[in-house]
């Protein structure tokens, strides 16, 4: 299938789903646009589109007649009636014109109805593109003659980056698959592809220098990555009978380049160096460290063949994507091997180099400039920070904030794709319900959250944008890459898109309840709204109480709670607005539809509690998540369904905290509340012991709990370790809770 007709059968399908759901966009109804125009006005009256309406061209301009001829090919069958485009002036009545004129940037447009015509205009082709996408949302298509709102549409993007990456190591797509996410993601204003080629799990790019690259690692003995990941970790040759997977040749790679760019996206390919390369050393075992297959993962950076062979791959990498950013990874280099590798060491003493930091660095450095000598822009992940960073290299930034404001105010430009809000991997509602996948827990408001730029206004001229992420360890098909992309995508896109004062959350919900239907016809397996509660909590240390919010993907859900235990009822309150407590509640919260609880049901334990801001001592210390850092433990926040949201406090080692109550007082009971994720190594204490002191010195057991969760238990679980105290009086609370490997994660102790 052709280019043209491609996105003819994708349009018509995208414009046949409102007479799906009626006409979505009535006289009195606002007009609904995912991303959220800058700029809407509402006019009086409508446009009547007609047998006559043709569209009219007001340029010569090669990509303006092509963008012309593919939308007169679906608005010929929504009408049933022939759709002509003409060269003509810009002042024609009755007709759709595409004109290039003014513009505020190269992917600007304004969309103008009135009366008497459609107008388009845009500065550059790429605008006309991003209006059209507009205009194919508003269209109310039921068959034959239409009509269209007046309406006035002036808008641009927020960034100028606007980017979706797809991991197609871990598994592999085909190229009608990769072709059918770039239709997605171009109906959505993104202007980026981040392709993500290369990696341990399978070479999938033809390079014609090392035909050994795919002939010997694009396929591996077993499908599953997971299982070949948790196995033997063997490739197979290609043809061989237990051969999976694939890869693409260059001509491939030449037609996806060339599709997308028929959408106005650009494909940044990414090879990924010096780590994540063990697939390399199967076909080329001389560029390790240890000169074997199957022993390292990072190139050897004292081989001066190593840079030798990964300049020809660029070369032919860059003849192939026209990309002024070329992705050469960087992150998680191991390392390990360079520490005990002569030439490594050698390198090491030559450029005069401090330690292996910043032999990356170095290897990083020397790869950029062969890569700024064929007039391209290196692009790594933030790791390449690390031991000094090339001036010219931009970063793109997964491990948070403060990296990329690091390399900000180096000077150097940074693109935004924190594992917090774009790393689509992540589960998307309660994992006890979700497919496995590899943990964390990012729900589609807090990705409609996303803000790409710091707080300090100074650095934001080095910020172009961000980018979501699909990583696929656990997306064995292309019906799971949907699943787990939209539509927090949809929601990205936004971010992204529109001015951070046009956005708001119940709008978007509101808006995107039109997308739904259709990702139907599109045939995308999208994650389904949930009918799960996110909580939220405010705690009042004045008053002493703890403000509730619930919250729902829904638009405007109907949702019912109590405070004692029990599962909602039709005769259970109906939540309207944030609420207080001033003592623990045990509170269940649930959507209903027509009269009918849904799953699943929210429960959690909140409230003010006696150990609120009082002091806790850490006789062991906190690793890598320190939520609230020494007031997390006794600030009256419960944890979420992520370790993520900055309220789990997590250890390596056990955990061995004291409480000071700040004077003698009566205790009822304590509880401490644990999570188990084996997938990141997170699990729950093999018990949990609490103690008693009035001096601070000299403490009395007073009760021990054991875990009832087993070690092998591979799904998001909760067990909350509750004893009672008996009306003891103590001053002193020590909690003791034995760590079972990994890391060991708590929200809050609650005293009452």
């Amino acid at each position: 299938m052709t280019s043209t007709n491609r996105l003819t059968c994708i349009l018509i399908l995208f414009l046949s789903l409102f007479s799906f759901v009626g006409n979505a966009q009535t006289m009195n109804n606002s007009i609904q646009i995912i991303p959220q125009p800058n700029s809407l006005e509402l006019g009086k009256g409508e446009f009547k589109w007609n047998k006559k309406t043709k569209i009219i061209i007001t340029n010569d301009n090669e990509e303006l007649k092509a963008t012309a001829d593919y939308l007169a090919d679906v608005l010929t069958n929504i009408t049933k009636s022939p759709v002509k485009v003409t060269k003509g002036k810009p002042k024609t009545k009755n007709a759709l014109i595409l004109h290039l004129g003014k513009g505020q940037g190269e992917e600007s447009y304004e969309l103008n109805i009135d009366k008497n015509r459609i107008i388009i205009e845009a500065l550059k082709p790429a605008g006309i593109f991003y209006g059209i996408q507009s205009l194919l949302q508003m269209i109310p298509v039921e068959g034959g003659k239409f009509s269209l709102q007046s309406v006035q549409i002036k808008d641009n993007p927020r960034f100028s980056y606007r980017g979706m990456h797809l991991d197609v190591s871990r598994h592999f797509y085909t190229k009608e698959e990769v072709k059918k996410f770039i239709d997605l993601i171009a109906m959505y204003k993104f202007n980026r592809f981040h392709w993500h080629l290369t990696d341990a799990a399978g070479w999938r790019l033809e390079i014609k220098q090392y035909p050994l690259l795919t002939q010997k690692t694009a396929f591996r003995t077993q499908a599953n990555y997971n299982d070949f990941w948790g196995g033997e970790r063997k490739y197979a040759d290609e043809g061989a009978d237990n051969a999976h997977g694939g890869y693409y040749t260059q001509d491939d790679a030449r037609e996806i380049v060339a599709y997308a760019a028929s959408k106005y996206i650009t494909v940044i390919p990414e090879i990924e160096m010096p780590g994540h390369s063990e697939e390399v050393f199967v076909a080329y075992p001389n560029l390790s460290c240890s000169g074997k297959p199957y022993v390292d993962s990072d190139f050897c950076a004292g081989n001066d063949d190593s840079f030798t062979f990964l300049n020809n791959v660029l070369d032919e990498v860059i003849d192939i994507f026209p990309s002024h950013y070329i992705h050469i990874g960087g992150d998680e280099a191991g390392k390990k091997s360079w520490k005990k590798c002569p030439k490594c060491q050698q390198r090491i003493v030559d450029e005069n180099l401090k330690d292996v930091d910043e032999l990356q660095s170095y290897f990083i450095k020397r790869i950029s400039k062969h890569v700024t000598s064929r007039n391209r822009s290196l692009i790594g992940w933030d790791e390449i920070i690390d031991g000094g960073l090339a001036s010219d290299a931009t970063v793109m930034v997964w491990r948070g904030k403060e990296k990329g404001e690091v390399a900000a105010r180096h000077g150097n430009h940074v693109i935004m794709t924190p594992g917090s809000h774009c790393y689509f991997d992540s589960y998307q509602a309660d994992p006890t319900t979700e497919p496995k996948t590899i943990g964390g827990y990012l729900p589609l408001q807090k990705v409609y959250s996303f803000e790409v730029t710091p707080a300090n206004d100074s650095l934001a001229p080095f910020y172009l944008g961000g980018q979501g992420n699909i990583w696929t360890e656990y997306m064995t098909d292309f019906k799971r890459v949907e699943y787990m992309a939209f539509p927090r995508a949809i929601a990205l896109a936004e971010t992204l898109w529109s001015s951070k004062e046009s956005r708001n959350w119940d709008d978007f919900k509101a808006r995107m309840a039109n997308q739904y239907p259709r990702l139907d016809l599109l045939d995308v397996n999208y994650h389904r709204p949930s009918f799960e509660i996110e909580m939220t909590e405010k705690v009042d240390t004045v008053n002493k109480l703890v403000e509730v919010k619930f919250e729902s993907e829904l638009n405007n859900p109907v949702i019912r709670y109590t405070l004692d235990g029990t599962e909602p009822t039709n005769e259970s309150a109906i939540y309207t607005s944030p609420f207080t407590i001033d003592r623990i509640a045990h509170i269940n919260a649930a959507v209903f539809v027509d009269d009918q609880i849904q799953k699943p049901i929210l429960k959690r334990k909140s409230g003010y509690h006696r150990a609120v801001g009082k002091k806790v001592t850490y006789n062991t210390k906190w690793q890598s998540y320190p939520a609230g850092g020494e007031t997390a433990l006794t600030d009256g926040y419960s944890g979420s369904l992520t370790y993520g949201d900055g309220r789990w406090q997590g250890f390596t080692s056990n955990m061995d905290v004291v409480i000071d109550m700040g004077s003698i007082v009566q205790l009822n009971s304590l509880s401490a509340n644990f999570m188990q994720l084996t997938g990141p190594g997170v699990y729950i204490p093999k018990y949990v012991e609490v103690s008693l002191s009035n001096d601070g010195v000299n403490f009395e057991k007073a009760f021990r709990v054991e875990s009832t969760v087993p070690k092998e238990y591979d799904r998001l679980i909760f067990q909350d370790f509750v004893g009672g105290l008996e009306n003891k009086q103590a001053r002193y609370i020590k909690v003791f809770a034995k760590n079972n490997g990994g890391f060991l994660f708590v929200d809050e102790l609650v005293v009452n």
